[in-house]
């Protein structure tokens, strides 16, 4: 599990302002306050004392973000019950999965659906809205965010999208970060809800782990959002090995 949070420690800065808090790597999106994409990462063993809590807090208030932290429970045990005592509330508790190549499933598409590497700007927007509208946040996204994906591209970040054959529409998508050291995290995997019951994020899911473990990662990693999602990502391989906690302070 250490291994994996020090993954997360790595790869999570890429493209963001950071700054050591106490015992925790603040991270900071430039240009969005999306919660997802501004947090905090504890350090393996972390028992923060009250007043590096609230340094940890003033440092998201002052740049009128929600302060809030993503950590897999194991490295720190002791910190959820210091941190609901601060005042912060669990957001969700996650299941981690992994998968190694000997457990890997594949999943063909179903009829009807291609997957295929962004080519474009046009393929990165329509993608990244597509994800945005699975997910229920506002679709539309602006060109710097554009750009980032498109850099993230160029720099190991693999990404997939899922194409309704017959209208051309992007229906969904999905990524895996870079690999650090054998370990990579597959995220983002999304359809939109009129093409979903179909398989093809388990598909999605599939050719992005291959990919993965072809280019030499020994563990790819997932946290799904709920047990329905946790039960296609089963099928294709994927195995519980732990928890994320994500907590915020309202």
């Amino acid at each position: 599990m250490s291994a994996i949070q020090t993954y997360v420690r790595k790869t999570a800065p890429r493209g963001r302002e950071t700054e050591q808090v106490g015992p925790f790597l603040a991270t900071y999106s430039p240009g969005t306050a999306h919660p997802m994409l501004n947090y905090a990462i504890p350090d393996d063993g972390a028992k923060p004392t009250p007043a590096e809590i609230d340094a940890l807090t003033e440092a998201y208030r002052r740049r009128d973000l929600l302060p809030r932290l993503e950590y897999f429970t194991d490295v720190a045990p002791d910190l959820e019950n210091l941190l609901v005592e601060a005042g912060y509330e669990l957001e969700r508790r996650v299941p981690l999965m992994t998968c190694a190549p000997a457990q890997r499933v594949g999943k063909p598409a179903p009829a009807g659906i291609r997957l295929r590497v962004p080519e474009s700007a046009g393929d990165f927007r329509r993608m990244r809205e597509a994800q945005n509208t699975a997910f229920g946040a506002p679709a539309e996204i602006g060109d710097e965010e554009v750009e980032q994906l498109k850099s993230g591209a160029e720099t190991g970040v693999r990404h997939l999208l899922a194409e309704d054959v017959g209208s051309g529409a992007v229906v969904g998508g999905g990524l895996a970060l870079e690999i650090v050291d054998g370990t990579t995290e597959v995220a983002g995997i999304a359809v939109l809800e009129p093409y979903r019951g179909r398989g093809i994020a388990a598909a999605l899911t599939a050719h992005l782990t291959r990919e993965v473990h072809e280019a030499g990662a020994h563990t790819a990693f997932l946290t799904p959002g709920d047990l329905g999602i946790g039960n296609v990502y089963a099928r294709v391989g994927y195995r519980p090995a732990g928890e994320c906690v994500h907590l915020s302070l309202p």
